[in-house]
This record gives structure tokens, C-alpha cells and sequence, in this order.
């Protein structure tokens, strides 16, 4: 009988997958306690939000994964390729905290974001036959078709900006996605909203997202065109109180921030009204704050900076500098 030996290879390699185990250990129980803490302090309702923000950068060897809340489904999204047996260990993580809610869960879904196509498996439970993001007494639809789903939760206090003062005032959304911005302001006594995306499909939900919250469509505009052939009329349809700047970071063959910004923020002047201001948001760890507020400044010499809008406590970050960028600038009488 051949008698089994061991090398130095041999004992590397367990070694190695002794500290997986070891990493994965730790990292579902930061998970966990994460997750019961947050639970505890405040139980999950219909409002939508983030639970896990490991993004930021706070939480040692999980800024690959966020956990949100879609009532009722919970969605655990993956940025990189988890460790072996992740999947596996993750339901029996979520069923624990399952059967701790009062809420009613009816499906975990993993999304890969890294994987072509970003698809979406489900993980526990069955899929309701409409998902939607609630936010106070509003409703946006989401799809689970594509890799955003429709709704972005961490731009929550831009909107909280525009809906405290929007009412009668005229506003410009430009990259308006799914119309997030033009519901609320409209919801919140806009005088009219003007969306211009280059997405039709984008603009529809836009459209069917207005339906859902009843709120009628005559003082609101969606018009499906390049922004960069289209300030002529954008300019037309002004003077606007508000200008919503909310860019993708990186859209292959129609907008890249690093070199595509700075065109949009010189058209300000011709689209902001005098006193009226404009939020630049964008969401791109490689360019710092400092750096970006210093972009706007030199783009826009007749405005000034009137604030910085912190960051939503779901996402915590561990660099202000990487984290998101919502700056509020007006324009000088």
C-alpha cells in the first residue's frame, strides 16, 4: 500500500484554504451582527433602503457586497466573483434573519454585478409578480432586467434638497434615467419638469413611474435625446430654477466624467436662471471632492458654491474624498 506523503505544496495550498475559510468566517459574522444591529434599531417597513453598505470601505473585506431593501424582497448585490461556498453560507445567514422579522420577506435575490449582463439569481423564496422602491408615500418601478434596477438609493439626499424648495420653480433633469427627480419635484409642486435621456426604454418607466404616483403628465416634458445635440432646445424650454446633473460615471459611447463633464457644467449659464441653482452629482470614486469642486468652480465663474450634501447615514464611507458628490451651486443676480 502507497503511503501517503505531504510537501510543501501540499501544506501551502491547505493553509490556504484554511484561511478562506478562516476570511469567509469572519466576514458573514460581520455581516451578520451588521445586519441584526441595523434590524433592531429599525425594523424594515415599506420604505426602501439601504441595510449593508460595504462599498464605503468600512467594513474589512466585504466593500464587494451591499444588501437593500425592496419590500418585500431582499437584494444582496456582488461586485467581485464571493469566495467558494459564499452562496451557500449567505441563505443560511439570511434565512437566520428571516425568521427573526416581523416583515414579511418573500425572496432573496443575489445580483452579479461583475458577471456580463450583471444577472440576477434567486437565492431564497419566490420573486412578487411587480417590485417597486418606495419612498414616503411615492412608488418607482424597478426591473430585474438590467443592471440598475431602476432606483438609486444613495442619491436619497439630493432629493430631499430639491423637494424642500421646488414648489412653483421650473426644473431641468438632465440624465433623468427613470425620472426619479421629476416625480418627487413634481410631487412636490414643481411648476414643470423638463427630462432629457438618451434611453427611450429609460424614459418610459419615467413615464409609467409619473402613472403610478398619479400625477399628470402636462407639465412635464421627456424628451429621448443626446444632451450634447440637443442644448439649443434645452436652452428654448428655459430659463430653469433647478438643473439636476446626475450623470452615469462611465456610459461606454456617450458620456465619461472625467472628460465629458466639464462640457455640460459650461452650459449652465445658458440654462440656469439668475438666482437659480444647480446640484452636480457625481458618483465616481477616482476623482476626489476637492478636485471635483475645483472642475465646477473653473467651469462655472458666475456661480457659487452654496453646499456639500452629506452623505445618507445607509452609506457610510470611509474616504469623504471617493464617496459620492452632490454640490449645490447658484448663480450670481
Amino acid at each position: 500500500m502507497t503511503e501517503l506523503t505531504t510537501t510543501p505544496e501540499n501544506n501551502l495550498e491547505v493553509d490556504d484554504r484554511n484561511n478562506c475559510e478562516m476570511e469567509l468566517t469572519a466576514s458573514l459574522a460581520q455581516l451578520d451582527t451588521h445586519l441584526r444591529e441595523q434590524l433592531a434599531a429599525r425594523p424594515l417597513e415599506a420604505e426602501s433602503r439601504r441595510l449593508f453598505h460595504g462599498r464605503g470601505g468600512c467594513y474589512q473585506g466585504l466593500n464587494w457586497l451591499v444588501v437593500d431593501w425592496f419590500s418585500p424582497v431582499l437584494v444582496v448585490t456582488l461586485f467581485r466573483e464571493p469566495p467558494l461556498g459564499f452562496e451557500l453560507r449567505l441563505a443560511e445567514l439570511m434565512r437566520s434573519q428571516i425568521q427573526s422579522l416581523a416583515t414579511s420577506v418573500d425572496a432573496v435575490l443575489v445580483q452579479y454585478r461583475f458577471r456580463t449582463g450583471a444577472p440576477f439569481a434567486t437565492l431564497i423564496g419566490s420573486l412578487p409578480s411587480s417590485l417597486f422602491a418606495q419612498r414616503g408615500d411615492l412608488r418607482f418601478n424597478l426591473s430585474l432586467q438590467q443592471q440598475n434596477v431602476g432606483f438609486f438609493l444613495d442619491i436619497e439626499p439630493a432629493r430631499e434638497w430639491l423637494e424642500a424648495d421646488v414648489a412653483g420653480k421650473r426644473v431641468l433633469n438632465l440624465f433623468s434615467y427613470t425620472c426619479a427627480f421629476s416625480v418627487v419635484a413634481l410631487a412636490a409642486g414643481a411648476q414643470q419638469v423638463v427630462n432629457i435621456d438618451m434611453s427611450q426604454r429609460a424614459l418610459k418607466v419615467g413615464r409609467d413611474n409619473h402613472k403610478l404616483n398619479s400625477i399628470t403628465v402636462d407639465k412635464v416634458k421627456f424628451l429621448a435625446h443626446d444632451i450634447f445635440s440637443s442644448w439649443g432646445k434645452l436652452k428654448h424650454l428655459g430659463p430653469y430654477d433647478r438643473v439636476i446633473i446626475d450623470p452615469p460615471s462611465f456610459q461606454k459611447g456617450s458620456f465619461v466624467a472625467t472628460k465629458d463633464y466639464q462640457r455640460v457644467l459650461k452650459k449652465m449659464i445658458d440654462l440656469v436662471a439668475p438666482g437659480g441653482q444647480f446640484l452636480a452629482c457625481l458618483n465616481a470614486p477616482e476623482v476626489a471632492r476637492t478636485d471635483f469642486r475645483a472642475l465646477v468652480e473653473s467651469c462655472c465663474p458666475e456661480f457659487v458654491w452654496q453646499q456639500d450634501l452629506p452623505q445618507h447615514g445607509d452609506f457610510p464611507d470611509a474616504d469623504v474624498e471617493k464617496a459620492l458628490k452632490m454640490l449645490v451651486f447658484q448663480r450670481l443676480s
